[in-house]
């Protein structure tokens, strides 16, 4: 077993956490747990059989392994890690994970989430639990580099992504977009169209018009002041590009938000 399906959009459930010491007592644990998922962050060397499929441990690795599958330890000393058995939700957008794959950058905050999580445990098992959640998260992220998947978005689109998002309110050109994701600008529009479907430019006014829908149904923050944070300050821009991007003016949109007990979730 080299990959795994999982499922993210829920919170997990946890049901233990804290530092394994493996090898004092033997060389070797063949074990499964019938009805949880075990993460696993490595401070040692070893050999792990997952399934039947065989994996290196190395410092630094993370595992990641699903309910009722044979794991096969052989240890080459004494051998501690970090652990967490869990279980996940079953339905969702599923995610592929490698079983073992390197933490690389992400190490130090893996350890430290994990480390929050053994704290937290058992005392306050929500806050273990989003620790460990956001640890997931983290771990399922770290996927389409280890694979060398060429469907994966280029580093420098989530780069850019995340420029945008933090300064909507200000204004923004792809030259200066392009600078902060460390690409030139025309490599920058051929990734991020490839990656989005997208221009930057069309992606900008989307995610700004997003924003002016969500506060003018949502908020109580005047018009002026949304358009204000959502990058369009001259009024009649704004109701103009409403009008475009949203179907109706931003005083329509406001008096036709739907009740809370109307609302999709």
């Amino acid at each position: 077993m080299r990959e795994i399906q999982v499922h993210l959009e829920g919170p997990p459930v946890v049901t233990s956490v804290g530092f394994a010491i493996h090898g004092p007592a033997g060389h070797s644990d063949h074990f499964r747990l019938p009805d949880l998922w075990q993460l696993h962050l490595y401070r040692y060397e070893a050999d792990l059989t997952v399934g039947g499929t065989p994996h290196t441990i190395r410092p630094g690795r993370v595992s990641l392994i699903p309910p009722a599958t044979p794991c096969h330890y052989r240890y080459r000393g004494r051998s501690e890690h970090l652990y967490a058995h869990l279980r996940l939700p079953v339905s969702g957008t599923p995610r592929t994970v490698p079983v073992m794959q390197d933490a690389g950058p992400e190490l130090p905050t893996l350890s430290t989430l994990m480390q929050q999580a053994v704290a937290a445990w058992p005392s306050t098992p929500g806050r273990a639990a989003a620790e460990i959640w956001t640890a997931l998260w983290r771990v399922a992220h770290l996927a389409p580099a280890e694979r060398g998947d060429q469907d994966a978005p280029h580093p420098a689109v989530n780069t850019a992504v995340a420029h945008i998002e933090a300064r909507l309110a200000s204004p923004l050109a792809v030259p200066d977009i392009a600078r902060a994701a460390g690409i030139s600008h025309t490599h920058l529009t051929r990734v991020f169209r490839a990656a989005t479907g997208s221009t930057v430019v069309a992606y900008i006014r989307q995610r700004r018009l997003a924003r002016a829908r969500h506060l003018l149904r949502e908020s109580t923050l005047s018009i002026s002041a949304i358009a204000a944070q959502v990058g369009i300050p001259d009024l009649q821009a704004f109701n103009k590009a409403c009008r475009r991007d949203l179907g109706a003016s931003p005083r329509v949109l406001r008096a036709t938000r739907q009740a809370p007990d109307q609302r999709v979730p």
